[in-house]
């Protein structure tokens, strides 16, 4: 999918061990499911919780933008983009993250799904 040039995006396999990722999914695709040390603010919540993200993304490093499959991440992306955030969407989202066999898990750290 092409998200538009003004929204950089990455692959899965681009990714590195200690990259920022931020989850833009909802509560109930988190709760199922979710990559070990993301931050989660949900895409709905993201405007009021917008500051929760400022305080955790590391000042000079890029912010790694995921979703289920890249189109609610890629608008997030461009949001940070446009505040100054450098920020990437994850292209394919967790549905790539999982079938990479990137670690997935639940709520309790147990291992989750992509829904």
């Amino acid at each position: 999918m092409d998200y538009g040039s003004s929204v950089p995006a990455v692959g899965v396999d681009a990714l590195s061990d200690g990259d920022f990722l931020l989850d833009v999914r909802e509560d109930d695709e988190w709760r199922a499911g979710h990559a070990p040390d993301a931050l989660h603010i949900p895409m709905s919540e993201f405007a009021a919780r917008y500051g929760e993200l400022t305080e955790a993304a590391p000042r000079d490093g890029k912010v790694y933008v995921i979703c289920r499959v890249g189109g609610r991440s890629a608008q997030v992306a461009a949001y940070l983009g446009q505040h100054g955030v450098d920020a990437v969407n994850v292209a394919g989202g967790m549905q790539h993250w999982e079938a990479a066999g990137r670690p997935v898990v639940d709520d309790e750290g147990q291992p989750g799904a992509v829904i």
